[in-house]
């Protein structure tokens, strides 16, 4: 499958060329207006779509937010956006990309399309952005959202070498889970902790978190260090230094032909092996620890509360303390528990201030 994407400007993929070169990655040119095309729109959501839009759909609660979370809001609003857009076109070029459909291991390790050329350089530009924005609000997103951030971007720009480039649009799908992880804390914000639309989205995160990163993930982990291992396992494969080879500036014009275009020699470095299948654990062991705090956090949501009962003194006489609670149990319920409502989202809000992924 050709790159169903605009072609790159001449004088971008020069600019790119210099990088291509040093860090041996050879079809960078090829992808760098979508690397770049993506990075810009998504700092544009960021800075001028979610203010805007936010603004227009919650007057009441996004102006009245503080500075860190409404920083923690529009990063959410582009966590949203972006999981949709990328999870629709790597199921697309999945369906569609008859080519990497058909390939055998050596074609997954070494192989190419730029239809996974185009999904990589979305992702790349996402991630790239992702990294600044942790970088900048380290306060904000913590060191676990930092790595994930610079693991990701390893992973997904390594597949320009090519290098398993297959898998892009395989472990893009970890991103299914996203919406409902976005909804799950708009919720918080919007008033609606522990309500059943809440509830109903916490059921469908845990499910597609569980499903999408935890045994797919697992999976196609599994499945491309079986590839890797065959690539290793080849006599003259495994090497300790990086064969350079030209940076490609011209796009493939035969999608049969273009599979194997860039194998090169077909060489795995020691460090790439080891880079990518390291940073391929980093995320996994994220995963399955965000897992295990996504359930804390959904379960601290719908935990029912303690009622407290009035209780009266014999002979039917109440002292004046508890004449208080038999008159807030019969007549004051609901202010009640909306003080107890209105505590507990506070608490909800302070212990849950920073996303849980990027």
């Amino acid at each position: 499958m050709l790159d169903p994407f605009l072609t790159p400007p001449p004088f971008l993929s020069a600019l790119a060329v210099p990088i291509a070169s040093f860090f041996n990655l050879t079809t960078l040119p090829l992808h760098i207006h979508e690397i770049v095309l993506a990075f810009t729109f998504y700092h544009l959501v960021n800075s001028l779509g979610s203010p805007y839009v936010s603004r227009l759909l919650f007057p009441n609660i996004y102006p009245s937010l503080n500075a860190r979370t409404k920083t923690n809001w529009d990063v959410h609003v582009v966590s949203l956006v972006q999981s949709c857009l990328i999870n629709v076109l790597a199921l697309w070029v999945m369906w569609k990309d008859e080519e990497r459909g058909n390939m055998d291991w050596e074609q997954r390790v070494w192989g190419y399309t730029g239809g996974g050329g185009m999904i990589q350089g979305l992702a790349a530009g996402y991630f790239l952005w992702d990294l600044c924005v942790s970088v900048t609000n380290i306060q904000i997103f913590g060191w676990g959202l930092l790595a994930h951030a610079i693991a990701a971007l390893i992973v997904f720009s390594i597949g320009f070498r090519p290098f398993v480039n297959f898998y892009g649009p395989t472990f893009i799908l970890y991103e299914l889970s996203s919406p409902f992880l976005n909804f799950h804390w708009f919720f918080d914000k919007v008033n609606m902790t522990g309500s059943r639309p809440q509830l109903y989205n916490g059921l469908l995160l845990l499910f597609t978190f569980f499903s999408c990163r935890l045994v797919w993930g697992t999976y196609q982990s599994v499945r491309v260090y079986q590839d890797v291992w065959a690539a290793i396992q080849t006599p003259g494969t495994m090497t300790f230094y990086a064969n350079h080879t030209m940076a490609a500036t011209e796009q493939s014009m035969n999608a049969d032909t273009e599979i194997m275009r860039f194998a090169g020699n077909r060489t795995v470095p020691i460090w790439l092996a080891c880079t990518y299948l390291g940073s391929n654990i980093v995320l996994n062991t994220l995963n399955f620890y965000w897992f295990g705090k996504m359930i804390e956090t959904v379960k601290k949501r719908f935990q029912p509360q303690k009622e407290k009962r009035g209780a009266t003194a014999m002979g039917g006489k109440v002292n004046s303390e508890e004449r208080m609670k038999v008159e807030m149990d019969g007549h004051g319920h609901q202010s009640v528990m909306a003080e107890k409502t209105q505590i507990r989202r506070r608490k909800i809000e302070q212990e849950d201030e920073g996303p849980m992924i990027g």
